[in-house]
């Protein structure tokens, strides 16, 4: 090395300046550009939550503004039965509900007329009709076992006039489809049957209960509710159809269940499963598989009905003999 190169070279205190300068103009890059990072990831983050925020803010909003669907033909939050098409009735298998009427009663000598014009007759009065209502969860067991039971008797008292018959969907098994709210969407699909094809109500009802789901399944989906009530014969198959994979009726559902669970209209009677049924008012808390029992229990209300509509005869003015 020369002489001139010697004296030209920086001393190694400067070098170290120079590599301690770098290091810290190395840091200070590095530093800032983390501080960007962090500041985007930041910007980002909040980004997120503000749309989340107006997304679910908006989702509120608009189910908030959207005015509860009422099903059509309801009657106390429940759908009379209308027609009983769809449903074979067995001949004999139906137990007789209408109480005999008590005979009139006659003279025991046709030739004692005095005797016979002085005994009173009852003025003949048309038999009360009773009124049936059934409240049914379409995944209570229960309510299961009682159609499958009285199907029959059901439809032929309705068929014969002899008796009014009203069913109420309620929703108290939500919680039990894992998470599909199986019970809650029957109900709703129900309520769209009422109102798009009221003559076959009767059916699909019968249907959602005699092919129930299991309890702690999935149920069906809107998809299979729907084609479950066209296969029961409902008519405007696309309305029906489009209704129930809309879920039209599914928050009148549940405000339906949560005001039956406060009391039911025109009893004392409280709602703490399904099925409930009542007859005239008075709850049925027979077995829910036996008709016979089912039917005996129909036939002393209507019987009570009756004597209660029968006014007391009022007894002839006894004639003046002529001499």
């Amino acid at each position: 090395m020369s002489s001139d190169d010697s004296a030209n070279a920086p001393a190694p205190s400067e070098r170290r300046d120079a590599v301690r300068e770098k290091a810290q103009q190395v840091h200070v890059r590095q530093s800032r550009a983390q501080r960007i990072r962090i500041a985007v990831l930041s910007l980002s983050a909040v980004a997120l939550v503000v749309v989340a925020a107006v997304t679910v803010t908006m989702i509120v909003s608009s189910a908030a503004s959207k005015p509860l669907l009422r099903p059509a033909n309801l009657d106390d939050d429940g759908f009379a039965v209308t027609s009983i098409a769809g449903v074979a009735l067995s001949s004999g298998a139906v137990q007789d509900a209408e109480p005999t009427p008590t005979p009139t009663p006659t003279a025991e000598d046709d030739g004692d007329e005095e005797e016979a014009e002085a005994t009173p007759s009852p003025t003949p009065t048309e038999q009360p009709v009773v009124d049936i209502r059934v409240y049914v969860d379409y995944l209570s067991t229960g309510s299961r076992e009682f159609q499958l039971a009285n199907v029959q008797q059901l439809a032929e008292w309705v068929d014969e006039g002899a008796a009014t018959l009203a069913y109420h969907p309620v929703s108290m098994l939500t919680a039990k489809s894992n998470g599909t709210k199986y019970s809650l969407r029957a109900a709703g699909a129900a309520a769209c049957v009422a109102t798009h094809s009221p003559d076959s109500f009767f059916a699909y009802n019968n249907a959602l209960l005699s092919q129930q789901p299991e309890v702690d399944s999935d149920g069906y989906t809107d998809t299979e509710l729907a084609s479950l009530a066209i296969a029961a014969g409902a008519d405007s198959p696309r309305e029906v159809r489009s209704c129930i994979e809309a879920q039209e009726f599914q928050g009148w559902a549940r405000t339906a269940t949560e005001r039956a669970l406060d009391g039911l209209p025109d009893t004392e009677v409280t709602l703490t499963g399904t099925p409930t049924v009542l007859v005239n008012g008075n709850q049925y808390v027979g077995a829910l598989d036996d008709p016979q029992e089912f039917a005996q229990f129909v036939l002393t209300i209507a019987s009570d009905a009756y004597y209660k509509a029968t006014p007391t005869p009022s007894p002839s003015a006894t004639p003046t003999p002529t001499p």
